[in-house]
């Protein structure tokens, strides 16, 4: 058997002859480098195992808030949120658009994670503007059109729509070229454009044809609006004209640079 090269020779005499002190470091440094390979991979273990497997991040409550018309229950029933869970594991974009379906009435909703062990779902509740009388029952519908539920017995201080398009050819022609979807957008523009005390007054808005939506007040005063267009302009004219003729019956702001009132 060949015996050592004269290159091994000379590294184990330079390892022989390095001073104690050389190889205490070089152990030390060793032991750093091991330290820092293995305490990441042990922190990431424990990190994983708190995460998803200890009991003490694991969804015990759930807690609602910012309901109107809806009861924190049905809002719980509806977002079936795993109660038991991993808090890390809820998919809470999962949890909205569940919520959303379920509720149409629901307008907003928020799934936060509440650290350690809480969930919490924060909604908002669609507000209607309009009301759409069927079957002896009440379509709520919002600004942006959407009809979210039916109740019973109509909200207070909500006008009612009557879409009423005349036989009349411009109507006629109003209608298939909008379509009743696009009135009823319209009607919606119209009422939530409103002044505020104008809209607490107003019972119904009448739709015949997209540019003729009126209103009739509490007391049977009408307005003549026109179109959803321009709806800013319109309702600050209609503040100033009602303003200066306290007792017209009769207001017509279809176009609001030329405005006219009339009885008493």
């Amino acid at each position: 058997m060949a015996g050592p090269t004269t290159a091994e020779r000379g590294e184990r005499q330079q390892e022989s002859s390095d001073p104690p002190l050389a190889r205490r470091l070089r152990v030390r440094r060793l032991r750093t480098m091991i330290i820092l390979l293995v305490v990441p991979v042990l922190l990431g273990a424990g990190s994983v195992w708190l995460l998803y497997g200890s009991k003490w991040l694991r969804v015990e409550r759930v807690s609602v808030s910012g309901t109107r018309v809806l009861t924190p229950a049905q809002v719980l029933a509806a977002a079936d949120v795993p109660v038991g869970a991993p808090l890390i594991s809820v998919e809470t974009d999962v949890i909205e658009a569940r919520l959303r379906q379920k509720l149409p009435r629901i307008d907003v909703v928020e799934v936060d994670r509440s650290w350690p062990r809480g969930i919490g779902l924060k909604v908002a509740e669609r507000t209607p503007v309009l009301i759409v009388q069927k079957d002896g029952k009440f379509v709520e519908v919002d600004k942006e059109g959407v009809r979210f539920a039916t109740v019973s017995v109509a909200p207070k201080g909500v006008p009612a729509l009557e879409l009423t398009v005349s036989r009349s050819s411009s109507a006629a022609a109003s209608l298939r070229r909008f379509g009743e979807a696009r009135l009823m957008r319209e009607a919606v523009r119209v009422a939530d454009a409103l002044p505020d005390a104008v809209a607490r007054g107003t019972q119904v808005v009448k739709v015949r044809s997209y540019d003729d939506i009126s209103l009739v007040l509490s007391g049977g005063t009408t307005v003549a609006w026109g179109s959803g267009e321009k709806g800013a302009a319109k309702a600050r004219t209609l503040t100033a004209l009602m303003k200066a003729s306290p007792d017209a019956r009769y207001f017509d702001v279809s176009v609001p640079t030329a405005p006219a009132s009339s009885g008493s």
